[in-house]
């Protein structure tokens, strides 16, 4: 779909505006891309489990609201310069490296958390010791490496919405996973299966508007950077006035 197209549905998306307004959470989300010679481009996406209020049954691609916690997680590797300048783009207070640095530990925790699947680099029993779930990846001797993160869109949710977020997607390949849980999910339960994705099935299946305007901004993006030079602009979706507008960052 074309620009114009994009913002039309989005535009034209039939939403409940009756809540109090709120400030916007922070979240993040991760797409891990497979472009296996000779196959087409697949996504990685779970099943929202049908217990959830908010999409319940729709695929999503892992990630979740930004914790405290993951601005204090040690990491082995920084996002690279223009990855962190884009990050701190419009940044609401704190601006710190720590709260900047918590999107991609967000997504790769969640990434965890959801689909099973380690997203890092090998640390040789040196890796950094990490608590709770992510005490998985200390186990294995698994460090987080923000560098695997290419940063490649920005949305925040309606105003009027009954939740609102803030939400920097990321996007990685499937190289990048280091090691993944038997199960073939994570341990949190919020997704009932994980599968990897053709950008035309996921479109198929029941997912959020803005899901579909990302999954088009990627399709797009890799067809003339099929490597997402981290320097390359990235579309920020948000509502202004009335209406949905897309700027670059």
């Amino acid at each position: 779909a074309g620009l114009s197209d994009r913002l039309a549905k989005l535009n034209n998306e039939i939403r409940d505006t009756t809540h109090a307004n709120q400030r916007p959470k922070d979240a993040a989300t991760l797409l891990i891309l497979d472009r296996t010679a000779g196959a087409p481009l697949r996504v990685l996406m779970g099943r929202r489990h049908m217990r959830h209020r908010f999409f319940p049954g729709a695929y999503v691609f892992p990630g979740g609201k930004v914790d405290v916690a993951d601005s204090f997680v040690p990491v082995a590797t920084p996002y690279d310069e223009a990855t962190a300048a884009k990050i701190g783009h419009d940044l609401k207070r704190p601006k710190t490296t720590a709260r900047a640095r918590a999107f991609g530990v967000a997504a790769i925790r969640e990434t965890f958390e959801e689909a099973g699947l380690f997203i890092g680099t090998r640390a040789d029993g040196n890796a950094p010791k990490l608590k709770g779930d992510m005490a998985a990846f200390s186990e294995r001797s698994i460090a987080i490496a923000l560098d695997r993160l290419r940063f490649v869109a920005r949305a925040i949710t309606p105003p009027r919405r009954p939740r609102r977020f803030d939400t920097r997607f990321f996007a990685c390949f499937a190289g990048d996973i280091v090691d993944r849980l038997e199960a073939g999910v994570g341990p949190s339960g919020e997704l009932e299966d994980v599968a990897w994705l053709t950008i035309e099935e996921a479109k198929k299946t029941q997912i959020p508007p803005i899901t579909v305007a990302i999954l088009d901004e990627i399709e797009d993006r890799l067809a003339s950077d099929p490597t997402l030079d981290p320097t390359a602009p990235i579309p920020y979706y948000r509502w202004v006035g009335k209406t949905f507008q897309r700027s670059l960052i």
